[in-house]
Order: structure tokens, then sequence, then C-alpha cells
């Protein structure tokens, strides 16, 4: 699967939660999230454009995986995301682990989540908007599709966001944010 994806920065939420309602768009509930980053000992994912990170979502834990950003308008990557058992224990035995194996903490991003799902043109849609520590608010809007639908998805995506009336996008990922904020 692909997830696609636009950022932009925001100043406030409201006027695009405003405009979703005419989409039906359902809330779901608002979380914290802390994404815990690790380097591999291989390569520098850094210039190789991939991610690993377990996050922590309340008691919950999710090992991801983030290909390289593939060329196009959007964000457009390769994503595999798995369960993992619950709890801060188990988080604290993965980051072990993967340290054994010469996996290198990187950094720790930490939001306040509050997410929205609708459908448009026969792609569900989530728009998540975002308090990132350290950075501010952001409105993220994703679409997760096969392959074959990746250009109508990131039309839609584009049209979207025109709709809402935002503005250019923001390509660096929260990572890439924090990392250029920590090196000055």
């Amino acid at each position: 699967m692909l997830e696609i994806e636009l950022k932009f920065a925001v100043e406030a939420f409201e006027p695009i939660q405003e405009k979703i309602k005419a989409w039906n768009a359902r809330r779901l509930l608002a979380i914290e999230e802390a994404d815990h980053y690790f380097n591999a000992p291989d390569r520098d994912f850094g210039t190789t454009d991939e991610a690993f990170r377990l996050r922590r979502i309340g008691a919950d834990n999710r090992i991801t995986y983030k290909g390289p950003k593939q060329g196009g308008a959007a964000k457009t990557r390769v994503e595999v995301e798995i369960p993992l058992a619950s709890g801060a224990d188990v988080a604290k035995q993965f980051c072990q682990l993967v340290q054994h194996l010469g996996y290198r903490p990187t950094a720790v991003v930490t939001k306040r989540r509050a997410s929205f799902d609708f459908q448009r043109d026969g792609f569900t849609l989530q728009l998540c908007c975002d308090e990132v520590e350290a950075l501010g608010r952001f409105v993220e809007i994703e679409i997760v599709t096969e392959p074959a639908q990746r250009d109508k998805a990131e039309a839609l995506l584009l049209d979207t966001a025109r709709h809402l009336g935002l503005g250019a996008s923001e390509p660096r990922s929260y990572l890439e944010m924090v990392l250029a904020q920590q090196n000055g």
C-alpha cells in the first residue's frame, strides 16, 4: 500500500474543521502520539529517505517502516505498520531489542492529533489536525491506496487542499523538521 499525503502549517484548526463538515467528516478520537525514531546500523535513513519508528498511542505500540519518498506533488511512500503488544514495558523492550541490533535512537516526535475521515470520489481521506511539540500546528490530508490509484489519489488530495484554502504544502516530515530545529 502507498501512503499519499500533504502537510500544511496552519494558524488555527477551526476554519478547516468547519469546511470538512460539508463532506460529512467523522471525527475520530483525539489522541496523543509519541514517535520514537531509529537509524539503521548499515545505512543512514536520513540519506536514504527512509524512516523506522515505534509509535506509542497511550498504551498501544506500533512499529512502522516508511520507504523513500517517491516523486510527485504529494509525499508518497510505501508504509508498513505492524501492531505490537500494548504497554510501556513492551515499548521499552522493543527499544532495547533494536538497539542491541545496532539501531540508534534518533529523535522523539510528540504530538496531539485530532483526526477526521470522510469520503470523496471513491476514496477514504483522513485529515489530521496536529499540534506538534516544538513545531506548531499542522494539517495533514492522507489517502492510503494501491499503487495503481496513485495519480488519482494525488489529484484528489491537491483538489481537497485547494477547496480547504490551504496554501503551499510542507514537504518535510515532522522528524526532518525536529532534526533541523535541533541542529540549529
